[in-house]
Order: C-alpha cells, then structure tokens, then sequence
C-alpha cells in the first residue's frame, strides 16, 4: 500500500512538474513573442536620414515629371500644363513646406551648432530660397487663365532640375549619413518621432504613402507610370 502510493505521488508529482514546465514554455513563448513583436516594431521604425531619403525619392520622381515639361520629347507635342502644375503643388506642400522645413528646423541648426559642414549647409539653404522662388514662376505660368508662356516655364523647370539633382544628392550622401554625429542618442529617437508626428498632423493618416499615391496618379495621367518604359532597348 506504502508502494502505491509512493507511486502515485510520484506519478502526480511528475504530473505537477509537466504542466508547471508546460505553463513556462508557454509564458516564455509569450514572452518571446512580445520581445520579438517590439523588435520587430523597433525595427519597423524609420529612422531620420531614411526618412529624408524617402522623401528624396519622392523628388526625384516629380522632377521626372517636370522633364515631361522640356521641348525635346519623343512626342513634340506641347507640355502637360495641367500635370506640371500639379507637380509643382505637391513640390510646394510636400518637400518646401514640410520636407525642407524639417531640414531647416532641425538637421541644419544642428550642424550649425556643432560647427560642421556649416558651408554646405549654407549653401543648402540658399537653394531652398531659390527653389522656392522657381517653384513660384511654375505656378503662376501653369496657373494662367490663356496665354502660357512656355518660355518662363521652360526657363523654370530646367533652373529647378539642375539645382535639385545635385542638392539631393549631396544631402542623400553627405548630410544625412552624419545626422547622428550632431545629436545624442536620445534625440536621435526623438527626431524621428518628431517627424513622422508631423508627416501625419501635416498628411493625414495615409501620410507618406498617401503622397506617394498622388503622385504615381500623375505618372499614369502622363504616360510614365510603368517602370519598364524607362528600360533601353538592345544597343
């Protein structure tokens, strides 16, 4: 009798012993899982330089529609006003007043401050006045009732393309990459908080990606949509 029940209480202490080490594999798989879900969202989490970047890439895609607007063109026909005035409203909302007022609000006075790469920043936003100022003549050109005049809007998309290549690439590949040696840590984090706040209050819930959208709009309204058009043929 001893035996068997020695036995059983064996038998159930082991049983005790399975479901409390069942109960804290599946607490630790829990616990993982969480981990690995806050990872994951850490990492999902765009930093400040991607975040600029980005929204370089969204540039240079309304310069490609810009281009549309040059003599020259495979179709000689007379340039898209309607699609280029729209381009340069979202280049007035988009990147002069939200994107380069990120710029000028908080990466350039940080550079400013810490006496780096202050020439260069100088410069950079002598652009952005002078972007501004073009942007302003394609507006007003594209906004007129009759009467376009081609040659200032001509004048006005060549003098913005030729800036801003290279003042995208020169913030893209040299600015941007050297963000985090001007800031803590802490605000490093911060910075992009800040941002993507803004992205929202400014855009909407569909932020970024809602701009992205209008502007793919535009491509398809133009005939430059399908990234394969861009591919050259056998040379």
């Amino acid at each position: 009798m001893l035996i068997e029940n020695h036995a059983w209480s064996r038998r159930n202490v082991l049983k005790g012993l399975g479901a409390a080490a069942g109960i804290m594999v599946a607490l630790g798989s829990d616990s993982r899982a969480e981990r690995a879900d806050e990872e994951g969202e850490a990492q999902a989490k765009v930093t400040p330089p991607e975040d600029l970047m980005r929204e370089h890439a969204v540039l240079h895609r309304l310069l490609l529609i810009y281009e549309t607007g040059l003599p020259g063109r495979p179709d000689s026909g007379p340039p898209p006003v309607k699609e280029i005035g729209d381009a340069a409203k979202l280049i007035r909302t988009f990147i002069e007043e939200y994107h380069e007022k990120l710029e000028e609000d908080y990466i350039f006075p940080r550079f400013e401050k810490a006496r780096k790469l202050a020439d260069l920043v100088k410069v950079l936003r002598q652009q952005h006045e002078a972007g501004r100022r073009l942007t302003e003549a394609v507006l007003e050109v594209t906004g007129a009732t009759e009467n376009t005049d081609t040659a200032r809007l001509e004048h006005s998309l060549r003098a913005f393309l030729r800036m801003y290549q290279p003042h995208a690439a020169r913030e893209s590949t040299v600015l941007f990459p050297l963000i985090q040696s001007v800031v803590s840590p802490k605000e490093y984090v911060q910075m992009g908080e800040t941002f993507e706040d803004i992205e929202h209050r400014k855009f909407g819930r569909e932020g970024f990606e809602g701009i992205v959208t209008n502007v793919a709009e535009l491509e398809k309204r133009l005939g430059i949509y399908d990234l394969a058009e861009f591919t050259p043929g056998p040379t």
